[in-house]
């Protein structure tokens, strides 16, 4: 398996493949990490990713908040169950090192310094020409993902379309060093654009400046400080040239989605396959639940367990879940981009968001709560949902349901000590485990009856009982491939 790009949908894809044994190339074109952070925190739903592989202590000491913004409209996450938080002020390079530590003790091989020129699928793998520090090298892969970025060269070097709208304007973000500005949130629009402060650790101090109607323009490098401060002067009338740049970035409001996940044996996963405004903190968290997504099926159907047609759910699955990061946040860009002639339409989104269904709404949207995959048809309210953390009681020690994930196997998990369960998964005891336990305490409402839930290796419920069409049979060979004579 190779990967190329190894930022955190790179990485944590070649986490998940590790887990399960597959042998990993990661290919990364720049030499060392460049420190710079254009994500900040994770939300409630990366937050569980990173429980469930055992990785949110390696993050240290967390601040989270249950507070977030649909185009500069607060949006309280609170409110869907009042256990969902967001990491606060985690720069992505210290996500980026967590991750690369987790890969490398697993085991893979990450190459920095080297550079995916070119890739031709053959059919029955790929071949995949590298640029490393001293030669060109070709490699045989089974299969490549691209984990490249916005500008992926994965994407355009296996054809893949890409439709969408342009960029319509250019916006700066810098981190700073030596000023002090008062702190101004997302959603405050000045005559000439709009502008955002937030302080970070360390004395440093993080700007966004759009400024309305500035064209968009194609950089091959950052931009020079003084754009960023003649841009911020424009707006604000504020001087801050004498700031020291840690580092400087342009972004714009393209809005793009392949049509296809997969072509034959090439995949693609977070920016590779769909850019956007980073609005609302979305961006890197949708790219890791990319990868995880794909990860376990892509290792299954590597390992032989499972039939190529696995692969289908993840576009499937993901398609929806990019088309709806890209629709809601054009809707945030106009909502906190545009001057006066859009003041009506914000205070219309405030007062609705004053009533608790439509608050909620935002809330799921934003945070990705609200997910749930076609999984098969039942009534059980948690088909095809993740299951939300709770602690159990086996065999008289304490177990949480994310401890379980640890391996990235499926999960059996049976509440009611019932035996036959055991003997209907017993085919497929090779790729799941199989846990009898109680439940001790969990953020589940006592108008939900389970007495057993099968998890995916991405934590989502695929069968549940009572309630699901199906036996557990048919659950199992679906998504963990045929039982074993």
């Amino acid at each position: 398996m190779v990967v190329a790009g190894g930022g955190p949908a790179g990485l944590m894809l070649a986490g998940e493949l590790r887990l399960t044994g597959v042998d990993v190339i990661v290919l990364e074109r720049l030499p060392q990490r460049t420190g710079e952070s254009r994500g900040l925190g994770f939300t409630a739903r990366s937050m569980e990713v990173f429980d469930q592989r055992g990785l949110l202590s390696r993050f240290g000491e967390i601040e989270t908040s249950a507070q977030g913004h649909f185009g500069g409209v607060p949006v309280d996450f609170g409110l869907l169950d009042g256990a969902h938080q967001a990491a606060k002020t985690i720069p992505q390079s210290v996500t980026e090192s967590v991750l690369e530590g987790w890969v490398g003790e697993l085991g893979a091989d990450i190459r920095r310094g080297h550079e995916l020129v070119d890739v031709r699928d053959l059919g029955d793998g790929v071949e995949i020409t590298v640029r490393g520090p001293s030669s060109t090298y070709v490699l045989r892969a089974d299969w490549l993902v691209g984990c490249d970025g916005g500008r992926s060269t994965v994407r355009k070097l296996a054809g893949f379309d890409f439709p969408g709208t342009a960029a319509s304007r250019e916006m700066f973000l810098a981190d700073l060093r030596g000023v002090d500005l008062e702190p101004r949130m997302i959603g405050e629009t000045l005559p000439g654009g709009m502008v955002m402060v937030g302080p970070l650790p360390g004395g440093i101090t993080r700007i966004i400046v759009c400024e309305r109607d500035a064209p968009p323009r194609r950089r091959t490098e950052a931009p020079p400080f003084h754009e960023v401060a003649d841009a911020w002067k424009r707006i604000t009338g504020i001087d801050i040239s004498h700031a020291e740049p840690v580092w400087t970035s342009a972004f714009g409001d393209a809005t793009r989605q392949v049509t296809e996940y997969r072509r034959g044996r090439i995949l693609l996963v977070g920016d590779a396959a769909h850019i956007h405004l980073p609005a609302g903190g979305q961006g890197m968290n949708v790219s890791i639940q990319d990868s995880v997504n794909l990860g376990w099926k892509l290792a299954a159907v590597v390992r032989g367990s499972a039939p190529v047609g696995l692969l289908d759910s993840y576009h499937d699955e993901r398609h929806r879940v990019g088309a709806r990061l890209l629709m809601n946040t054009r809707a945030q860009g106009l909502l906190f981009l545009n001057g006066e002639d859009m003041q009506p339409l914000r205070e219309l989104v405030a007062e609705l968001s004053g009533f608790p269904d439509v608050a909620r709404h935002l809330a799921g949207m934003v945070s990705g709560l609200e997910i749930r995959y076609d999984v098969g048809g039942g009534s059980h309210p948690l088909l095809g949902r993740r299951l939300p953390r709770m602690d159990l009681d086996r065999n008289g020690r304490g177990v949480s349901t994310a401890e379980l994930l640890h391996p990235g196997r499926g999960v059996l998990l049976d509440l009611a000590g019932n035996p036959v369960l055991h003997d209907r998964a017993a085919a497929w005891i090779d790729r799941i485990d199989v846990v009898t336990a109680r439940l001790a305490k969990g953020p589940l409402p006592t108008t939900i009856t389970t007495t057993a839930v099968l998890l995916r290796p991405d934590g989502y419920v695929a069968w549940a009982a009572p309630g699901t069409h199906g036996d557990l049979p048919m659950a199992l060979e679906r998504w963990f491939g045929p039982a074993k004579l």
